[in-house]
């Protein structure tokens, strides 16, 4: 396969939010502001990226009946990093995302790349399969970050976009409006992308 077809499945085609609808627990709880959702893809596509290059180096070498709790240990391995990271050079953030960044260790796109593709390909293929998994993990939290943000408390990035007349709708910045916000962007999302294919 090609390199740009690996690369262009993460951000489209087989998107891990808007098409796999991996990894929810992170989505609906940490994308009440843009800057949330970008330090969580961030730090996901991280991990992905570190555990992916590993497991592609010692695909050959992992006995298969252990290979899920070796994954598991290589990508706990990374997740350690990212949180210390941070913890020491960005405080708040590690604060807002709380119990998450732990969690990602767990974090199925995480593993399901693990499994059916660095296991499986060279280390170039699984880098590609990272960063665009791992983009289109981001972008998509982003855009969610972005919409329930805008909505939610009328500011962007932090950033006020209206005035003091402004009403926010509070159930954007809610749980059940995280529901709502990403089912209207799931739905937007596969119109557009298969509409294109036919």
């Amino acid at each position: 396969m090609k390199l740009t077809n690996i690369f262009s499945r993460g951000l489209v085609m087989d998107n891990p939010v808007f098409v796999q609808a991996l990894g929810m627990c992170p989505i609906l709880a940490v994308t009440n502001t843009a800057f949330n959702s970008l330090g969580m893809g961030m730090a996901t596509t991280s991990v992905l990226l570190g555990s992916n290059i590993v497991i592609s180096l010692l695909r050959k070498s992992i006995p298969a009946k252990i290979r899920i709790p070796c994954f598991i240990v290589v990508i706990a391995t990374f997740v350690t990093m990212v949180g210390m990271i941070l913890e020491a050079y960005f405080p708040d953030l590690n604060q807002s995302l709380g119990i998450f960044v732990p969690l990602i260790v767990v974090n199925c796109l995480i593993l399901g790349r693990a499994e059916s593709f660095a296991s499986k390909n060279s280390l170039v293929g699984s880098v590609t399969d990272a960063i665009g998994m791992g983009l289109g993990f981001t972008g998509a939290l982003v855009v969610l970050g972005m919409v329930r943000e805008t909505f939610g408390f009328g500011s962007l990035f932090d950033m006020q976009l209206f005035g003091e007349a402004f009403e926010p709708m509070a159930l954007m910045a809610m749980p059940p409006g995280a529901f709502l916000a990403l089912g209207i962007l799931m739905a937007a999302f596969n119109k557009i992308v298969y509409a294109k294919l036919k």
